[in-house]
């Protein structure tokens, strides 16, 4: 074909296209393309309703939050490529407060707490310090820098101006989260380049109109604009008809990387909603927890100088734990607490070690990987459970990590190392919760931890327990290959790290029982993403186990230990908790016997003989009954059970051991009740 054959058949082509298109389509010049996407998105007039009940709602969500002050977490990791794994963690940066958002939801405080704060050009942050100085340092480690604290922002939308003067909405899908039915809208600012103005989209509650979801970012338009980060922010019901801010992620790409590296990832959670407001001349004395409850407990006997000795201790213990726990860094009691604890008893049993007092274990509600022992309370944080949960078809990988969590806590209950009795003043703990970090250093000596590693080592060592050791060997392989880009991770905030201070492990005797680490073999998992396990309700600080699916992994890119994941809740309508059971009915006052002058006639028998006054209860055997029955009831072999039963299951699967007949229970324990 000639050159000119092929120019006469392209241009015919061209003709032909042109000419399947309308005029104004094939040839716009002179007049402007009409926005055919807004015509057909126009709300229809129940979908205008719901928008004008989200409005209304949303001003009710934030005078709700200003009027509480919760605790705010924000952990972020900084991504750099890795030929391996795609991507891992080059540093990151941990913030923790108590935010009253009283204070900050308006720029004029917040111009304050920024001049406050302007030495701080990292915006680094050590424990719980001053609001304004953390929303400052939490901004500037997120660059971000407009109008009102961006993280405030990304809990309210917009604290002022959400309405339909300043925003358009054009509907978009229904949807579903968890079993909340959902409308979605796109929302935009009315007038362009608004910069601080909320653009993105929002999920709506169908029937109350209360916005559960909202995700996008604050550049005012739908072009990405470099200081402005995106975000996915998320409510829950946490009280009849009461959606407050529960969990932030937010993300920003690498535009310079080939690998489409993210620059960084953060995770943002709320909790300690039901910690009242404390009154600013009360503020030195602590802060009221709903649902906390004192009961004094009467001394049947006297106590001996040695039983005297350990009620100080557990006074002091009792102390901190209580306000460890008012101060919103630890759980209500959960039933997965008392799992743990289950587990505890066990390794005591297994051994063979007596303690007067059974082992409790509370769960801390902060990022760091640490755990502590107060007296016979151990806390292990969330995500160290969360990082060692690794599903398996038997369990054993997350009973043997739990094990070894454990043994190393349970070996400082052992070896007496105890906290200082000054405690047990009350008068010791009558500070702010903001200072609870600075006031309530609770980790151990390296003596005290290096005798405690080697008495763990010896815990483990029974047969019971001792195969369990490799996992949690491949899962220290596992934290000492990303060590140096996770220093805040690894980083207690009040209890004892992994870590000793020259970079090896407490219990480094655990790796040479270990296979090797290969980040190239999908069959192995060594450690889990951060949040994989356990969840926690934002108004009364319980822990939940997470229900999910094994999800296999096709790549070594899915592993992602230690990593921040995005957040997707599983949204649910608020039920109250049951009404507690009725107390019981006491037992009537027993009739006092009658006077030999007052007895009552005996009626005759039937064969004209007196019956006697009181007849003896007998059994249809004609024997006579027994005073008391055992409350033990016997097995089917005719055997007494046992005096302990076995631990509960945290884990898919996992089947725990069991129990001997010495182990002791520790009592139930009773979660805190929302108010």
């Amino acid at each position: 074909m000639s050159l000119r054959t092929k120019l006469t058949a392209t241009f015919t082509l061209m003709l032909l296209a042109a000419s399947a298109l309308p005029a104004a389509a094939a040839f716009p010049i002179g007049k402007k393309k009409p926005n055919a996407d807004k015509d057909i998105r126009k709300l229809t007039p129940e979908q205008s309703a719901l928008v004008d009940k989200a409005i209304i709602r949303e001003a009710t969500v934030v005078k709700s939050v200003k009027e509480r002050v919760p605790l705010v977490e924000t952990y972020i990791q900084n991504m750099r490529p890795d030929p391996i794994m795609g991507q891992v963690p080059e540093s990151d940066w941990h913030g923790l407060a108590r935010v009253d958002f009283g204070k900050v939801i308006n720029d004029e405080t917040f111009a304050k707490g920024e001049a406050a704060d302007a030495n701080n050009k990292k915006g680094k942050l050590s424990g719980i310090t001053h609001v304004l100085s953390y929303i400052t340092g939490l901004s500037n480690a997120l660059h971000l820098q407009y109008h009102e604290s961006g993280f405030v922002q990304m809990l309210l939308i917009d604290s002022k101006d959400f309405n339909r003067q300043t925003y358009t909405f054009s509907f978009l899908r229904r949807d579903f989260l968890g079993t909340i039915p959902t409308w979605v809208f796109d929302v935009e600012p009315a007038k362009k380049n608004s910069r601080g103005r909320f653009a993105g989209r929002i999920w709506v509650e169908r029937d109350t109109g209360d916005i559960v979801r909202f995700n996008g970012d604050f550049a005012g338009s739908v072009e990405d604009i470099a200081e402005y980060y995106h975000f996915d922010s998320w409510r829950t019901n946490v009280q009849e008809g009461v959606w407050l801010p529960a969990a932030i992620y937010c993300e920003e790409s690498d535009p310079k990387s080939p690998t489409h590296t993210l620059r960084f990832k953060a995770a943002n959670y709320i909790w300690g909603y039901s910690l009242k407001v404390p009154p600013k001349e009360a503020e030195q004395t602590g802060v009221e927890v709903v649902g906390a409850d004192n009961q004094a407990q009467e001394q049947a006997t006297d106590l001996s100088p040695l039983q005297e000795q350990r009620e100080w201790v557990q006074q002091a213990e009792d102390n901190v734990i209580e306000r460890l726990f008012t101060a919103g860094l630890i759980d209500a009691p959960s039933p997965f607490d008392q799992t743990l604890a289950d587990l505890a008893n066990n390794i005591l049993a297994y051994n063979n070690v007596p303690l007067p007092r059974p082992i409790k274990v509370r769960t801390l509600l902060t990022e760091p990987l640490e755990s502590i022992a107060i007296g016979n309370t151990i806390l292990v944080s969330k995500s160290l459970i969360d990082t060692t949960a690794i599903q398996s078809s038997d369990g054993a990988q997350q009973m043997g990590n739990l094990n070894a969590i454990l043994a190393f806590q349970v070996a400082h209950v052992i070896l007496g190392h105890r906290i200082d009795t000054k405690y047990a003043f009350s008068d010791r703990l009558m500070f702010p919760s903001l200072m609870a970090f600075q006031k309530l250093p609770m980790h151990h000596t390296e003596v005290d931890n290096n005798e405690a590693a080697k008495k763990a080592i010896e815990l483990l060592s029974v047969k019971e327990l001792a195969d369990g050791q490799q996992w949690f060997g491949l899962y220290l392989q596992q934290l000492q290959s990303r060590v140096k880009g996770l220093k805040s991770l690894t980083e207690p905030q009040i209890g004892d790290s992994l870590l000793k201070p020259d970079g090896t492990f407490w219990l480094q005797a655990m790796v040479a029982k270990s296979p090797k680490l290969n980040d190239k073999d999908i069959k192995q998992q060594a450690a889990m993403p951060l949040g994989s396990f356990l969840k926690f309700d934002s108004w009364t600080d319980q822990v939940l186990q997470m229900h999910t699916t094994y999800e296999p992994l096709v790549t070594q890119r899915d592993k992602m230990p230690f990593e921040v994941t995005p957040v997707y809740l599983k949204l649910t309508l608020y039920v109250p908790p049951p009404p507690p059971p009725p107390a019981p009915t006491p037992p009537p006052a027993p009739t006092p016997a009658p006077s030999a002058a007052a007895q009552p006639a005996t009626t005759p028998a039937a064969d004209g003989s007196t019956a006697p006054a009181t007849q003896p209860t007998t059994p249809a055997d004609g024997s006579a009954a027994p005073a008391a029955q055992p409350a033990t009831t016997p097995a089917a072999d005719g055997s007494a059970p046992p005096a302990a039963q076995p631990a509960a299951t945290p884990g898919q699967g996992a089947t725990p051991p069991t129990t001997p007949p010495t182990a002791a229970t520790p009592p139930a324990t009773t979660p805190v009740p929302p108010q």
